[in-house]
């Protein structure tokens, strides 16, 4: 296992923000990981795990204890079940499982990351959310010592959440299983309007699914959602904040907002989200309270391609993006009322 010592933790992270770890060591096997963790905790030192840092905000100051990078490799395919060791680079597995034929998370294609993020995050996009492919999630409890196989039911998925998140220092994700679906070469049937309207065919519909990932592919790059290194537009965490979900009250206070600020025949995004709540959007949000593509005048600034992007422009500090964030959840709230919420993970600081 290799080990370093103050070493830079901002490379590991896609915004290419941070300072460095005390300690910081690379996992490249289970047993690694599991060595690594308790250790941590047998010493009472802090811990933080690293998969493809897509989700991570470091402070500047960085992180002083032992930062773990899980960089353990596994591609294991069994009819349509699929196993991914938690280091996996989640892009290229939805690469190979659409090479395979196998579809269910063709339309997540492009996502930065590791897999063992995923279930965390219960990463989603263009309409395929992993928890509707997850099984079972394999993980070191923290708690007990051991290792437990958490099934999909126990995983308490929901919009952008999970067990693993409510518990951030309990679980340690190592690998992932899923049950893909062999569906003759075709997609799953496609839910997100823009991904179907790319297509030219139907909600519902089924396609190819090499022409389902190429499609998702270019909307994401057009977003500036595919890592580039020359394009700072991809120099953030993708979409920044997660659309709010409002519980009817405060939905009918939000409509009052827009209509007084934007007229009255202004509908702003709405989405059923279950128990009378409604979903809008957060992109829609920043852009109506006024923070535009490409809004920012110093080294951290709103994507020039997406305004739910906040990028570093190549000289920003973590204080700078921080700053940036702040203004826009205050902007939208002073505008309609909403508080966003971010998506990243804070290390060291929070908005």
């Amino acid at each position: 296992m290799q080990e370093l010592h103050d070493a830079p933790l901002a490379p590991l992270t896609t915004f290419r923000l941070g300072g460095p770890a005390a300690r910081l060591l690379t996992a490249t096997t289970d047993a690694e990981v599991i060595a690594a963790v308790r250790e941590a905790d047998a010493s009472g030192t802090p811990l933080l795990v690293i998969g493809g840092g897509s989700n991570l905000v470091i402070g500047d100051k960085g992180f002083d204890g032992t930062a773990l990078r899980i960089a353990t490799k596994g591609f294991e395919l069994s009819g349509t079940a699929l196993e991914l060791a938690a280091g996996e680079v989640w892009t290229d597995a939805v690469a190979r499982t659409v090479e395979t034929g196998l579809a269910g998370i063709e339309c997540l294609a492009g996502i930065p990351g590791s897999a063992g993020a995923t279930p965390i995050q219960n990463v989603g996009a263009y309409g395929q959310e992993v928890s509707t492919t997850i099984t079972e999630v394999v993980a070191y409890d923290r708690r007990t010592g051991k290792t437990v196989t958490i099934p999909n039911a126990e995983c308490a998925f929901s919009y952008r959440h999970s067990r693993f998140k409510a518990e951030p220092d309990r679980f340690v994700v190592l690998r992932v299983r899923f049950e893909l679906e062999e569906a003759d070469g075709l997609s799953a049937p496609l839910k997100y309007p823009e991904t179907a309207r790319a297509m030219g065919v139907e909600q519902g519909d089924r396609v190819p699914l090499p022409a389902a990932r190429e499609t998702v592919l270019r909307l994401r790059a057009g977003k500036g959602m595919v890592l580039d290194p020359e394009d700072h537009d991809t120099w953030s965490a993708g979409s920044f904040f997660t659309n709010p979900i409002l519980e009817p009250a405060a939905f009918e206070d939000f409509l009052g907002r827009v209509h007084d600020r934007l007229g009255p025949d202004v509908t702003p995004p709405a989405f059923p989200a279950g128990n009378g709540r409604t979903k809008t959007s957060a992109a829609w949000l920043i852009d109506r309270a006024g923070f535009t593509k490409g809004y920012g005048s110093g080294p951290a600034r709103i994507s020039t391609k997406h305004t739910l992007a906040l990028t570093n422009r190549g000289a920003a500090t973590t204080e700078d993006l921080l700053a940036l964030a702040r203004e826009v959840v205050a902007g939208v709230h002073e505008a309609f009322g909403v508080t966003l919420v971010n998506e990243p993970v804070t290390v060291g600081v929070s908005l």
